[in-house]
């Protein structure tokens, strides 16, 4: 099983090209801002992967752990309830009578619950209003990994079924729901699901019902999650459903890249699945991960329909991600509710299936409108660009096939990269057309040197300027000036290629 915990390594290579294309790079502006802001997230997140026991190694020094900040009016440490940081002692029990008492303090500003250096082993328990959960340097909460003590739940109200069984799913690690002013942070410390024998189990049929997030929040608003480590989810990794006014920042979020079934990252479905969520933010991240490292969902079929909550005002910037056997930032494919007004910017994805997809079919219904992305970087990535509308995976049959999604106003500014086979695969069907795509300064390196790696169906749009690879007979042509050029020859082309 391979865990990838670093970029150190293959940053260090890319130095070493960046030498040699120097010359190059220097003659356009913004590909020497891109490499400029890869140079520096990756020396950020080099610098804050670099702690050893007792504390930060610098310049040939050890320096003392950092002090725990008091973030609300009062503060207690998990030892205070009983708490032992051994890996073996459980302290679900701990952890819940630490909750309970700050449960007690919502009038007075809240209550701080501090997890010190070492491993606490618990089950899973319960957030509360008005908390801050702080997970200090060399802390490690740990997910106990017997499924006997994790609670069952009701499947999502937008799907309707259990993602991988039907009836009831396990609860989360840490859960939290109909809460306000929730803040998980803190020095860098982790998560850690222990989801290895999960994922066995997952894989031998053993288990009944659908694996548990790591961490879940539902029917919540004004959440802060920031530098903290979260790894090796049973399931999903951060999964915010139905929330509102969200910040996630300086998050890491790793499981390995290979044997680790829809470990997501944030997701309202994957690493980092988001469901059904409005007024988010996420910025500053690193994720690696087997699945989606984010998601972007709203339901499922009927059941998305029915409870009809979109996903919107989603800003997602600064991040730098891998899924090997998946996408880097994804929407849908449920997203019955809707998706909207969703930002991707400034986003570098290496070593990976696929950078951004869409992707959904006919039954989901609901739409995926104004989506930008802009400033993207792909590295060694099968396929750079994915729209999908044939991802037929039902919840059951009740679905309504005429239920059709709705695929317009997509936009890719300043997109660039190397190592790509595919740079581009726009598949819209007769039944979901895909309009108004717009492509402007692209320039790709490509790992094959073939025709129609610019692949296109049912799709309408316009390219703005010249743009490399060529791009497909299906989009209408603009100059720089905007002004029109060529129209397409038919937007119904169908130019898609999957054997390579």
């Amino acid at each position: 099983m391979m865990v990838d915990t670093s970029t150190l390594g293959r940053f260090h290579h890319q130095r070493l090209e960046f030498k040699r294309c120097l010359p190059a790079i220097i003659t356009s502006h913004r590909t020497l801002f891109t490499v400029l802001w890869i140079a520096a997230f990756a020396s950020v997140f080099i610098w804050q992967r670099n702690v050893v026991v007792g504390g930060f190694f610098l310049f040939g020094r050890t320096l003392p752990p950092r002090p725990i900040p008091k973030l609300r009016p009062v503060a207690f440490n998990l030892t205070d309830f009983g708490g032992v940081g051994d890996g073996v002692t459980l302290n679900t029990e701990a952890f819940e009578r630490a909750v309970s008492a700050i449960s007690k303090l919502g009038k007075k500003g809240g209550g701080q619950l501090n997890v010190p250096p070492g491993r606490w082993l618990t089950a899973p328990f319960n957030l509360t209003s008005h908390m801050t959960l702080f997970v200090a340097q060399d802390a490690v909460i740990l997910g106990l990994d017997d499924e006997k003590y994790w609670p069952l739940m009701p499947p999502l109200p937008s799907y309707g079924y259990g993602r991988e069984h039907p009836g009831p799913r396990y609860g989360s690690l840490i859960h939290g729901q109909n809460l306000k002013d929730i803040v998980i942070t803190g020095h860098n410390g982790t998560i850690n699901g222990q989801g290895q024998t999960w994922w066995k189990k997952y894989r031998q049929k053993r288990l009944n019902h659908t694996r548990g997030p790591l961490v879940q929040i539902m029917w919540s608003s004004d959440i802060v999650i920031a530098d903290i480590t979260l790894r090796d989810s049973p399931f999903w990794t951060l999964h915010p459903y139905d929330c509102k006014n969200i910040t996630i920042r300086n998050v890491t979020i790793l499981a390995p890249v290979t044997e680790a079934p829809n470990t997501d990252g944030i997701d309202p479905g994957k690493e980092l699945m988001i469901n059904s969520c409005e007024d988010m933010l996420i910025e500053d991240c690193y994720i690696s991960t087997g699945d989606d490292a984010i998601a972007i969902k709203s339901g499922w079929d009927q059941y998305g329909i029915a409870y009809g909550r979109p996903s919107m005002n989603i800003m997602i910037r600064n991040l730098v991600v891998r899924s090997v056997v998946s996408a880097g930032v994804s929407i849908g494919s449920e997203m019955s509710g809707g998706v909207s007004n969703v930002t991707v910017e400034n986003l570098l994805v290496w070593g990976s299936r696929r950078a951004v997809r869409i992707k959904t079919a006919p039954g989901r219904g609901g739409f995926v409108r104004h989506i930008t992305y802009r400033n993207l970087t792909f590295d060694n990535v099968r396929v750079g660009i994915v729209i999908k509308t044939d991802y037929n995976e039902h919840p059951d049959d009740g679905y309504d096939p005429s239920a059709l999604p709705v695929l317009r106003d997509i936009s890719f500014t300043t997109v660039h990269g190397q190592g790509v086979r595919v740079p581009v695969r726009i598949h819209g069907s007769e039944e979901i057309p895909v309009r108004n795509v717009t492509f402007r300064d692209m320039s790709v390196g490509l790992t094959y040197k073939k025709k129609h790696i610019f692949q296109c169906a049912f799709v309408q749009g316009r390219v703005i300027g010249t743009i490399f690879p060529a791009p497909c007979e299906n989009l209408d042509r603009y100059n720089e000036h905007g002004q029109l050029v060529k129209h397409s020859a038919s937007q119904n082309v169908t130019d898609i290629d999957y054997d390579f």
